[in-house]
């Protein structure tokens, strides 16, 4: 199997570049991001090339809380959000941006957020607009939390970019049932990701079973990195042995 790093949860401590290239020597063929905005997109792309990873994607900004994009009357902070996520990632050669919905609920939140999905897939048809559940404990009054509200959201937008980010750790908390979520959710995901349950942590703890769920996806005829996005307890490249067992 294929790997892509987190970069906002793995190797933290230095700057992002140095980061892209620990994740190249640690054999991650890609990388993602959650708010890489302090970092010129110059210096990013320089240690893309430099490295031959690939950049998979970055997050819109939260705003003061955790996205925008469902939030009514914040319309215009939301689109200006999209639209920096859309710049920084052509600016690096990301083929996806994650849409955040925010602390929201309600017809009008929904709502609001189709439409701001919209707008992201009008203004970068080029590229996959990702959205994500989130759980009720990490993020609890996040709009979004399980697939099948994310199922429903994206056939509502009617735009083909428009996909979820399959978290297992998530989905995981706010269900279980991943073997069949997965199957169910196959033609509408954009990108997967995992970490331990519920510590967040490397995929070789905790109560779910990578072996299981790595070999569905493989099963499924998945073929695209995997994003590695867990919290390291410690030094990053002292959490990666299960690497070599799941390549």
């Amino acid at each position: 199997m294929k790997f892509s790093a987190n970069l906002g949860f793995l190797w933290t401590d230095r700057p992002l570049p140095d980061a892209i290239r620990a994740a190249h020597a640690a054999g991650f063929v890609a990388v993602e991001f959650h708010w890489p905005y302090d970092t010129p997109a110059e210096d990013v792309r320089a240690a893309l090339d430099e490295t031959g990873l690939t950049a998979l994607g970055v997050n819109t900004i939260r705003g003061e809380g955790n996205g925008l994009s469902a939030l009514p009357g914040h319309e215009a902070e939301a689109q200006a959000a999209i639209q920096q996520a859309i710049a920084y990632a052509r600016a690096i050669g990301s083929g996806a941006v994650h849409v955040m919905a925010g602390f929201a609920e309600g017809p009008q939140a929904d709502a609001t957020f189709v439409e701001n999905l919209r707008f992201a897939c009008d203004h970068a048809p080029e590229m996959t607009i990702l959205i994500e559940p989130l759980n009720h404990h990490d993020a609890p009054g996040y709009f979004l939390t399980t697939s099948a509200q994310a199922r429903d959201v994206i056939e509502r937008v009617d735009r083909a970019g428009v996909k979820l980010m399959f978290d297992c750790y998530h989905l995981q908390i706010m269900g279980g049932d991943l073997t069949r979520q997965l199957r169910d959710c196959l033609p509408v995901i954009g990108h997967i990701q995992f970490a331990s349950v519920p510590e967040r942590g490397a995929p070789d703890a905790g109560e779910l079973s990578y072996d299981h769920v790595f070999a569905e996806i493989a099963r499924l005829g998945w073929e695209m990195p995997l994003g590695a996005e867990y919290k390291p307890d410690g030094d990053t490249d002292a959490t990666l042995g299960w690497m070599a067992r799941y390549r």
